[in-house]
């Protein structure tokens, strides 16, 4: 129990008529010291009953006009997610975490619930000190008086940024997959009836390997295996006399300039451009278009065990003279990788299961969720056989034990080693 000091009490004297008044207020003061130490222990516990579900506590008061209600307390969990001290902010709004992209709409939402005097339960993009933005995540609750009456509201915080980052990472990836369907459709080359290339366009080049000056030299029958040639060349000849035409479809092979084959389908279509007789071929990737939609499946069938529980690729490590070394890993990781537990809890084991030319960006993402702060990254996953896996991984310290980092991973592809 902290004790009024010798100059507090020495003030204390100027103030007293007497030596009865001083014993008054020494009395006096050190009850109130008293119970200042009680409500901090009270505070400390509190607080260590809920530090590893929330990264940020702060307290207001009632005010939702403008200004708006003002800070009275923060903890050091709020200073470490904000970057602002706690003398900075104490009689502040929490509008100083707001910027150009809050939500107005969430805010107006969160304003219409205090003054109904509900909970609050939302999230909108806030802003630290030095102006950098993060995901922020509210859990608001009333506090109340001993008759039921509201007297502050407190806030628990969550920064979710990594989390979105994750979620956003997964989406685009599948846009990213439809975008590539959907430009394999809009690849062209025209070609008149003596088989002339007269033009193709930059995806039909980068689909065949060509460059834009080779093309003009050769026949769209060069581009066929010998055995289609004869065939498709009567056809595709009668296509450009028959005045009935208007499009036809074939599933043909083209030959790519390194010699490797490529399933497309074709849809010619017959134009007239100058007066002269010509072909527009519209190429659909057949070989891409079936990667990509095995890829989707791939991807919709991980995406389900993850949410269903079916799989766990999770581990614990320690990380020492930047050598990190796995503590614990999930069964589900040795079954994916071919290794035996052994082989990954040893020293370099880590070393093994991770590409060697994405070990430095996975170390610095380790150490970033070592520092305290939790982390999202993807990299490779090595397998014993030399292929490799793609993976999003996301760290953080762990919460039963402050020296290990605990992650755990999604799939996101997997590709053969080249040189296998």
């Amino acid at each position: 129990m902290d004790q009024p000091d010798s100059k507090l009490f020495k003030q204390l004297r100027s103030c007293a008529k007497d030596d009865a008044s001083f014993e008054q207020l020494k009395e006096l003061f050190t009850e109130l010291t008293e119970e200042r130490d009680r409500y901090k222990r009270d505070l400390s516990l509190l607080e260590s009953a809920i530090r590893h579900d929330y990264d940020s506590i702060l307290i207001t008061d009632l005010e939702t006009e403008s200004p708006g209600p003002r800070i009275v307390y923060v903890n050091p969990g709020f200073t470490r997610m904000t970057g602002y001290s706690r003398e900075e902010v104490i009689g502040k709004t929490p509008r100083i975490l707001q910027g150009p992209k809050t939500d107005r709409e969430v805010l107006e939402e969160l304003k219409l619930s205090l003054r109904e005097g509900k909970s609050f339960f939302g999230q909108t993009v806030n802003y630290r000190k030095d102006g950098s933005e993060f995901i922020n995540q509210w859990d608001i609750h009333p506090l109340v008086d001993e008759e039921g009456n509201i007297t502050h509201w407190v806030s628990y915080q969550h920064d979710i940024t990594e989390r979105k980052r994750a979620e956003q990472a997964l989406l685009e990836r599948d846009m990213d997959a439809d975008d590539l369907y959907e430009s394999s459709k809009r690849t062209l080359i025209d070609f008149d009836a003596d088989g002339n290339i007269l033009y193709c366009n930059k995806a039909f080049r980068e689909l065949t390997g060509y460059e834009k000056e080779e093309l003009p030299s050769k026949k769209i029958w060069d581009l066929l295996p010998e055995k289609q040639r004869p065939i498709l060349e009567n056809e595709f000849s009668n296509l450009i006399t028959d005045t009935d035409f208007n499009e036809s479809t074939y599933r043909i092979l083209l030959t790519r300039k390194n010699g490797a084959p490529l399933q497309v389908e074709i849809t010619v279509k017959f134009m007239n451009s100058e007066g002269n007789s010509v072909l527009r071929a519209e190429v659909h990737n057949i070989s891409l278009r079936k990667k990509v939609l095995k890829t989707l499946e791939k991807r919709n069938i991980e995406f389900q065990s993850m949410t269903g529980g079916e799989s766990d690729y999770s581990y614990g490590l320690s990380i020492s003279d930047d050598n990190p070394l796995f503590k614990w890993i999930s069964g589900d990781i040795c079954e994916l990788t071919g290794f035996e537990k052994h082989e990954v809890l040893d020293d370099g084991g880590w070393q093994n299961l991770i590409h060697p030319d994405d070990r430095q960006k996975a170390l610095k993402h380790l150490k970033k969720a070592k520092s305290g702060r939790s982390s999202c990254e993807t990299f490779r996953l090595m397998t014993q056989s030399g292929n490799f896996y793609t993976i999003t991984d996301y760290a953080k310290v762990s919460e039963e034990d402050p020296e290990q980092v605990r992650g755990s991973f999604t799939l996101i592809d997997e590709e053969e080693n080249p040189q296998g």
